[in-house]
């Protein structure tokens, strides 16, 4: 069975950083896509950040590229994500998603991220 864990969210104030976590399990991480999402609300799923697996290449959405980070633990299959310098915007919940960078199949269950101005 496919689980992915998400842990890390919470308050931030704008200009803050946080760190989300993904623990991963049922599926060989080391060669498969894995990324982060979010969803504000009323708003589009939004693509975040994703690392396509074994190649070690890594993607980031126009509105967090440099201010993201994303990395993975392949000996503790988990993915992290750091981000510096949070708007208010950056509110939503964020997923961990897997398989696939553009239409993952397996997702957690989220976590909520607020950033207060």
């Amino acid at each position: 069975e496919v689980q992915l864990v998400e842990s890390g969210g919470g308050l931030v104030q704008a200009g803050g950083s946080l760190r989300l976590s993904c623990a991963a399990s049922g599926f060989p991480f080391d060669d498969t896509a894995i990324g982060w999402f979010r969803q504000a609300p009323g708003k589009e799923r939004e693509g975040v950040s994703c690392s396509t697996g074994r190649d070690g290449s890594t993607v980031y959405g126009d509105s967090v590229k440099g201010r993201a980070t994303m990395s993975r633990d392949n000996a503790k299959s988990t993915v992290y994500l750091e981000m510096n310098s949070l708007r208010p915007e950056d509110t939503a919940i964020y997923y961990c998603a897997a398989d696939s960078c553009e239409a993952p199949e397996y997702w957690g269950q989220g976590t909520q991220v607020t950033v207060s101005s």
